[in-house]
């Protein structure tokens, strides 16, 4: 073996680390002097928003995702296919291009806060009983990590209705609400109080309301399994109820606080 002089070991060790350790290294100026400060954090994701990928098959929409598709390129921070492969495309820590311009409430760059969570699905048939498992699995370990509030696990049509209509109207949002992810009303709902304001209500859950006709179908998709746009009491009867949990987990949080 040829000897190595000590000054080529170091800067062969240099390199070395530089390039096997590169998300671990902060990023320094050269033409700046290096004074560090212990007041700061990554990125710590806010939501999960939930889609489904629309084609033919888990291959096509893995390769879309690694490249591009016709309006350019788009990724998420996990795939997971109808058997339950669950693959991971993108660090958690880095932005994926999944959420678009979608808002929700007061946030706007859902891409920079939020996790995505792509389901292999053409958008129109159900999800097997496997995936949704690893999904449920997924969102727990997700959600504790980065203490991701119950109501902010979302579908691509929440966030985005004017445009997006995933994941589609056969979703088990109950079921994934009964494992602590999402909102979904009592069984049992009381009638909302006189002069209840509907569309209030469904701006407080963070819906925009730019295109109200689309908000109301992406809030029958999410809350009736339905993709239809007309309003009626028992959608008031549904935002009273989801309004008054909203309230109850605000009162707690504040409790816990103090």
């Amino acid at each position: 073996m040829p000897s190595v002089s000590p000054t080529a070991f170091k800067q062969l060790l240099a390199l070395v680390l530089l390039l096997a350790t590169p998300a671990c290294r902060p990023a320094r100026n050269p033409i700046a002097e290096w004074v560090p400060s212990s007041n700061f954090n990554v990125r710590r994701p806010q939501m999960v928003i939930l889609h489904h990928t629309s084609e033919k098959s888990f291959e096509t929409a893995l390769e879309i995702l690694q490249t591009r598709n016709a309006g350019g390129r788009v990724s998420s921070h996990y795939l997971i296919g109808k058997n339950g492969r669950l693959l991971q495309l993108v660090s958690e820590d880095h932005r994926a291009w999944h959420a678009g311009m979608g808002t929700w409430g007061s946030f706007r760059d859902l891409n920079s806060l939020s996790i995505g969570i792509e389901l292999d699905n053409n958008g129109t048939e159900p999800f097997p009983q496997k995936q949704i498992e690893v999904l449920l699995n997924l969102l727990k370990d997700i959600t504790q990590r980065h203490r991701i509030p119950r109501p902010l696990v979302l579908g691509h049509s929440d966030i985005d209705p004017g445009r997006k209509d995933d994941p589609n109207a056969t979703f088990p949002w109950k079921l994934l609400a009964e494992h602590g992810f999402g909102l979904w009303p009592d069984p049992v709902l009381k009638e909302p109080p006189a002069g209840f304001e509907p569309w209030q209500a469904i701006r407080g859950l963070g819906y925009s309301t730019k295109d109200p006709e689309a908000t109301l179908r992406a809030f029958h998709r999410h809350y009736r399994t339905s993709n239809e746009a007309g309003f009626d009491a028992e959608d008031c009867r549904i935002l009273y109820n989801l309004q008054q949990k909203l309230l109850a987990d605000s009162e707690e949080k504040s409790r816990a606080s103090n």
